[in-house]
């Protein structure tokens, strides 16, 4: 989809894509610059919430596979 930027710098982001990404009046975004390529992409209220639970794969925790392996490699000696 092509924009064009007013003379105030503002970019109007069509609707489509303000429905698609949720994007209401008062959404805070950031643009990020990738070198070329411009980038927005919206803030999240809370980022520490919004992360919570992306690292969760179902299996046991990374803490607990290391003390069963230090476990292990203490009974082998």
């Amino acid at each position: 989809m092509s924009m064009r930027i007013s003379s105030k710098g503002w970019v109007v982001i069509p609707a489509e894509l303000r429905a698609r990404y949720k994007l209401q009046a008062g959404t805070a975004v950031e643009v990020i610059d990738y070198g070329g390529v411009l980038a927005v992409v919206p803030v999240k209220e809370n980022p520490i919430e919004a992360s919570a639970g992306m690292l969760a794969g179902g299996g046991k925790s990374l803490t607990q596979a290391l003390l069963e392996n230090h476990a292990q490699e203490i009974e082998g000696e």
